[in-house]
């Protein structure tokens, strides 16, 4: 038996909501939609992982998500022009990271990363 792949599940009362922050600020393709679920995947690929913290790392609050991208700052930089609630950073963490947390418009707080090291 081997796992194939881990999908993050989040309750959201209108699905389509997510679509200009998933999609167009995170560049994720929309890979199925039947209007109650939509799902989006990137262009990576990765082992499946899953991650319980007590907390989100220098005092932070555990994030919903973690999403690593190729360039934090830019993408930092596309979220606030975009008026993106941003919650913690961008900082360069002592575990080999540059990250900031930002929320989506159904209020879950995503960790955007990305590896320095």
């Amino acid at each position: 038996m081997a796992v194939l792949r881990i999908i993050a599940n989040l309750t959201a009362a209108d699905p389509q909501a997510g679509r200009a922050f998933y999609q167009d600020l995170l560049g994720l393709e929309v890979v199925m939609d039947h209007g109650w679920i939509v799902t989006y995947a990137g262009q990576g690929s990765q082992t499946p992982q899953l991650s319980l913290a007590s907390e989100g790392g220098n005092g932070t609050p555990v994030p919903d998500l973690s999403i690593e991208v190729d360039d934090v700052d830019e993408v930092h930089a596309r979220a606030r022009a975009a008026g993106y609630a941003i919650t913690y950073g961008p900082a360069d963490e002592p575990w080999g990271v540059r990250r900031f947390f930002v929320r989506d418009p159904l209020g879950r707080l995503v960790n955007i990363l990305s590896h320095t090291g």
